[in-house]
């Protein structure tokens, strides 16, 4: 891997086109600098005005017209569902995804409409239910790689919780953040795996931004919550959104980032610095229990990858409506 990786460093995306899910903070910087390195890209965010200053401000910065925005709520498995049919009635293919939008430590317990604990709903099965959705434009894609991100927060004896997976027993803001964000590495990894056995042709890649200056905590926890007072005010010790975006963009980009891989920051724990290999969690490794996630998964998101990735293999996108059961 190349020491000190920049957006200098990454390849021209001319022709390719990528969706990124998330309108502002790490999603938002890494439109940009897709969007500057010429690719095509769509970002997908449940708010209309958000969305629709990222992309002025994008082409203000880039030049670039080629950027555009799709709604999508990812705590609304219909809308997701939505989002991929209008996608798949209107494009011949997608060459990357980049799973990143998310949402972190609510007070209360909240659900989504679906009635999912809402970061489990939110951070992992929306983009579990959408990754199916877009699989045959990404299988009729140019390389196509599929990037989710997870969280450093998944160090600290994170487990996927199945005798209480939607935190109805017992809700605890972080732990339940953290499982969201191990079950996002565990999806990465065990699609990688499925993609290989099945012939897919799909490259999927992990990645984390380390302690990154974002808005999760202010919209999330609240600005004067604890965590919020901690951003405001120690704002010194998270790094730019930016540099925190690079794991997320060398993964989507570099030809030496390889599938089933971990990509973070490559200093001080992981928590700041430059694109390098991270550490794989134990949890993330069990492959039994990424097996049994992934089963709960499609029934809970009423998604069929064996079926969407039948429908990649169709010319054409008419008879997309068959990528999954909806």
């Amino acid at each position: 891997m190349e020491k000190n990786w920049t957006t200098q460093d990454m390849p021209a995306q001319n022709g390719r086109t990528i969706v990124v899910t998330g309108t502002g903070g790490l999603g938002f910087q890494t439109a940009l600098a897709l969007a500057g390195a010429g690719a095509e890209v769509i970002i997908a965010g449940r708010n209309p005005h958000k969305g629709s200053d990222a992309v002025a401000q994008i082409r203000k910065s880039a030049g670039q017209t080629r950027v555009r925005f799709e709604p999508v709520d990812l705590a609304d498995l219909a809308s997701v569902a939505s989002f991929g049919q209008r996608l798949r009635d209107s494009r011949e293919r997608i060459d990357t995804l980049i799973n990143n939008a998310a949402v972190m430590t609510p007070p209360q317990r909240r659900t989504t409409a679906d009635g999912f604990e809402l970061q489990f709903g939110t951070n992992y099965l929306g983009h579990f239910a959408l990754t199916a959705h877009l699989l045959p434009l990404l299988r009729r894609g140019q390389d196509p790689r599929v990037v989710t991100l997870s969280s450093i927060a998944i160090r600290r004896n994170a487990a996927i919780k199945f005798d209480d997976l939607q935190a109805e027993r017992a809700y605890k803001p972080m732990p339940f953040y953290a499982q969201s964000k191990l079950a996002c590495l565990m999806f990465a990894l065990e699609l990688q795996r499925r993609s290989e056995a099945a012939g897919w042709g799909l490259t999927s890649i992990a990645a984390h931004p380390g302690i990154s200056r974002t808005n999760l905590l202010h919209n999330a926890p609240g600005r004067y919550s604890a965590q919020g007072l901690f951003r405001s005010f120690l704002w010194f010790m998270f790094q730019p959104a930016a540099q925190g975006a690079l794991p997320p963009l060398f993964a989507a980009t570099a030809p030496e980032a390889r599938g089933g891989r971990y990509y973070g920051p490559d200093r001080l724990s992981e928590t700041r610095g430059h694109p390098g290999e991270a550490a794989i969690p134990a949890a993330a490794l069990d492959q039994q229990v990424a097996r049994r996630l992934w089963e709960i998964s499609e029934t809970l998101a009423k998604v069929d990858f064996a079926k969407a990735a039948e429908t990649g293999l169709r010319a054409g996108s008419g008879e997309a409506g068959l990528a999954a059961e909806v």
